[in-house]
């Protein structure tokens, strides 16, 4: 079990507000910190909404929203931490500049961890104060309830960092990815990335709506990747020899010009399709709406699988 009591989460944007929750859920002392103090009311409610579902995951009959601190002043905010979750919008001229102002004013020996989803670690610490401590802690939304965490180091960093890094994460509930190496969009934004490109082409040429691209992940392959992801599904797909066979019989379709690994130009067209499509998706429900249900499914989705899970992967 890891030691750390005390952390603090450097912006309150999507992912921060979620990494807020879940610290909060693990009865964590949490330092919040966004220079704008309007938007600690949009933060708490936020909370309030994700409260019930969290409450719910993690078997808590209460969770201490008195263990959140806000403050407008990084200094403040970093004095007592030991652990720091860095939010801020992936931009490395950004990132660089914060973080060199995190390693100036945290502890010396308090973990930094960047919640970029595709940056190199080695650049963002740069021109970091003692940069061995610096790792990527790459988090799924809605940060609360998904238990991935991709871990990924840099050049310099230490292999007790890692290690404690990982203790960490597990103390609060989640399921760590040790990347090897740092590369850029990790592990799995790059397979998101693809589809992602693949579903803008197929909008962009006309041959679908978002709607019938999001059903054809929804009600065929999503249903089997909640239980297993993409390699050990194909193992299942060559039957009795499994992988080999599969490889066999379709490995050459890889050779077949099906995708476009190039992204499309994000035209106003574009642009307008997909923001029109979303819309008419939703059907007249809010994001928060959406984001109740989604949640509530994801929990329920949760538990159902630690029942399947330990029978694939013990």
């Amino acid at each position: 079990m890891s030691n750390i009591k005390k952390v603090a989460v450097i912006g309150t944007g999507v992912i921060g507000t979620g990494w807020i929750i879940r610290f909060l859920a693990h009865n964590k002392i949490v330092y919040a910190f966004d220079k704008n103090l309007k938007l600690k009311k949009k933060l708490i409610i936020e909370i309030k909404r994700a409260l019930p579902h969290t409450k719910k995951l993690f078997n808590k009959k209460k969770i201490n929203l008195k263990n959140l601190k806000y403050f407008t002043s990084l200094k403040e905010t970093l004095k007592h931490a030991d652990f720091i979750q860095e939010c801020a919008t992936e931009n490395y001229s950004l990132k660089i500049k914060l973080i060199s102002k995190i390693g100036k004013f945290a502890k010396i020996n308090a973990i930094i961890s960047s919640s970029s989803s595709g940056l190199l670690p080695s650049r963002i610490y740069s021109k970091c104060k003692n940069p061995k401590r610096g790792i990527i802690g790459h988090p799924f939304n809605p940060v609360y309830i998904l238990p991935a965490i991709e871990i990924v180091p840099g050049k310099k960093t230490s292999k007790a960092i890692l290690t404690k890094a990982n203790r960490f994460y597990k103390s609060i509930s989640m399921k760590p990815i040790m990347v090897k190496h740092e590369l850029p969009g990790y592990l799995s934004d790059r397979l998101q990335e693809a589809l992602w490109r693949e579903g803008l082409h197929i909008l962009n040429e006309g041959h679908a709506n978002t709607e019938d691209l999001d059903r054809a992940i929804e009600d065929g392959p999503g249903l089997r990747w909640s239980l297993m992801g993409t390699f050990l599904t194909f193992h299942l797909a060559g039957g009795k020899s499994g992988m080999k066979h599969m490889l066999e019989q379709f490995g050459p379709a890889l050779k077949l010009p099906w995708t476009k690994l190039k992204s499309p130009k994000l035209s106003k067209k574009l642009i307008n399709i997909l923001v029109s499509g979303t819309k008419k998706q939703s059907k007249g429900k809010s994001v928060a709406k959406i984001s109740n249900i989604r949640d509530e499914y994801l929990v329920d989705l949760l538990k159902l699988r630690k029942k399947y899970e330990l029978k694939i992967r013990n």
